[in-house]
C-alpha cells in the first residue's frame, strides 16, 4: 500500500518558435534535438499541402460534391509534428482533425475525401494498415489507444501508440478512464489534447476549472506538460521525445498542445454566432504557418521563388487527388448492412432484400 504523502507538481509549457517566426534557442540547438533545415522546409510543405486540401475540401463541401467536413485549419503544426515524429510501425489513433498527420502516414487525399463524402472505404487505408480511422465520437479513441498499447506491450513490441482528442474530450470520462489505465499499466501511449480553445460552442474557460488540461494526467500517475500547438519545432521536439521514452518502456505521456481552430467547428457550424471576431483575428497573427515561413525567409533557408513553387506542387497534387475521388465509383447502398452483425437479423435481412431489388431496378432503368 502506498503511503500517503504531500505532493506538489508542475506543468511545464514550451515555445521554440514565437509568434514572428523568431528562435528561442539557436540552430545548434535545434540540429542537436534532431531538427535540420531540411525538416523544416519538409514541415513548411507538408503544412501547406494540408491547407491546400483543407481549402479545396471545403470548396467541394460547398459545391455538393463531400459531405460534411471537419476543417483543421489553423492547426497543421500539431499534425504534422505527430507524422514526423511516429515511425511505421507505431500506431496512430485519430480523432478527426489530424489530416497533416494520416497524410505523412500514408493515408491519401482521395481516402480522407472519400470517407467525408460518405464512403467507408475511405477509412480502410492502403498505407498504414493498422492505424484507427477518424473517430467522431467524442473521448472513445482514448480507449481505443489503451486497448492498443496495452496489446503492444503485452507482445513485447517495440511500438507505440499515440491517441490525439481535443479539449472537449478531456471532460468525458472516458479520457479519465484512459488515462488512469495507462498510468497504472505503464502503457506504451502518448496522449495529444489538441486545445484549439473550442468544444464546437463551447469555449475553454466553460469547459473546465484547471489551470492546464495537461493536469488532468497527473491523477493518473501520467507525466505532462504544455506545448505551444502553432509552434511545429516544439510540437516535434516534445512528441518526439515522448514517444522515445515510451518505446523504451517509460510509461505513456500526456502533452496539452495550445493552438486555435481558426475554422467553424465544421461546414455544418457557423462559429460567427458565438465567437468574436477580434479574438479570431487575433488567433490570426499567431497561426503556424506564417510563423514557419517567416522563420525560412528570414534564415534564407527558402526564398520566395521556392514558395511559388512548392504552392504549385501542392495544388496540382491536389487537383490530381480530386479528380481521382471523384472518378471513383460510389459503393453500393448494400455495404450499409455490411457491418452491423455477424449474422443479420431477420429484420435487416428483409430490409437488405429490399435494397438489393432496388438497386437491381435502377440498374435496369
Amino acid at each position: 500500500m502506498k503511503k500517503n504523502t504531500e505532493s506538489t507538481f508542475r506543468v511545464g509549457y514550451t515555445q521554440y518558435l514565437d509568434e514572428k517566426g523568431r528562435l528561442s534557442e539557436p540552430f545548434k540547438y535545434l540540429s542537436a534535438a534532431g531538427v535540420s533545415n531540411e525538416l523544416l522546409v519538409e514541415f513548411y510543405r507538408w503544412m501547406l499541402f494540408t491547407r491546400t486540401f483543407d481549402c479545396k475540401a471545403i470548396a467541394l463541401q460547398r459545391t455538393g460534391r463531400l459531405g460534411t467536413y471537419a476543417s483543421c485549419l489553423g492547426q497543421e503544426a500539431v499534425g504534422a509534428a505527430i507524422g514526423k515524429a511516429m515511425r511505421a510501425e507505431d500506431v496512430f489513433i485519430q480523432a478527426y482533425r489530424e489530416t497533416a498527420a494520416v497524410l505523412i502516414r500514408g493515408v491519401t487525399p482521395e481516402e480522407i475525401l472519400m470517407y467525408w463524402g460518405g464512403d467507408e472505404r475511405g477509412m480502410d487505408f492502403k498505407g498504414p494498415r493498422e492505424d484507427m480511422p477518424c473517430t467522431i465520437p467524442i473521448a472513445s479513441q482514448c480507449c481505443h489507444a489503451v486497448g492498443i498499447s496495452y496489446a503492444i506491450k503485452l507482445r513485447k513490441e517495440p511500438r507505440v501508440a499515440v491517441v490525439v482528442c481535443g479539449d472537449g474530450a478531456t471532460s468525458k470520462g472516458d479520457f479519465y478512464e484512459s488515462v488512469n489505465a495507462a498510468g497504472v499499466w505503464q502503457l506504451p501511449l502518448v496522449f495529444i489534447i489538441n486545445n484549439n480553445q473550442w468544444a464546437i460552442s463551447l469555449p475553454r474557460d466553460e469547459q473546465s476549472s484547471c489551470e492546464t488540461l495537461a493536469q488532468k494526467a497527473i491523477a493518473g500517475g501520467v507525466s505532462c506538460e504544455q506545448i505551444d500547438g502553432n509552434d511545429v519545432i516544439a510540437c516535434y521536439i516534445k512528441i518526439k521525445a515522448a514517444i522515445d521514452r515510451a518505446r523504451e518502456g517509460q510509461g505513456p505521456h500526456l502533452i496539452e498542445t495550445i493552438s486555435y481552430r481558426l475554422s467553424d467547428h465544421t461546414t455544418a457550424d457557423d462559429a460567427s454566432r458565438y465567437r468574436d471576431e477580434d479574438d479570431v483575428g487575433e488567433a490570426w497573427q499567431k497561426e503556424p504557418i506564417t510563423r514557419l515561413r517567416n522563420l525560412l525567409m528570414d534564415e534564407l533557408i527558402i526564398d520566395n521563388a521556392t514558395i511559388a513553387r512548392l504552392e504549385k506542387e501542392c495544388s496540382d497534387e491536389i487537383d490530381a487527388a480530386v479528380a481521382r475521388y471523384l472518378a471513383i465509383p460510389p459503393a453500393s447502398p448494400t455495404t450499409m448492412f455490411e457491418y452491423l452483425y455477424e449474422t443479420l437479423p431477420d429484420l435487416y435481412l428483409d430490409q437488405l432484400e429490399q435494397v438489393r431489388n432496388a438497386v437491381s431496378q435502377e440498374g435496369e432503368t
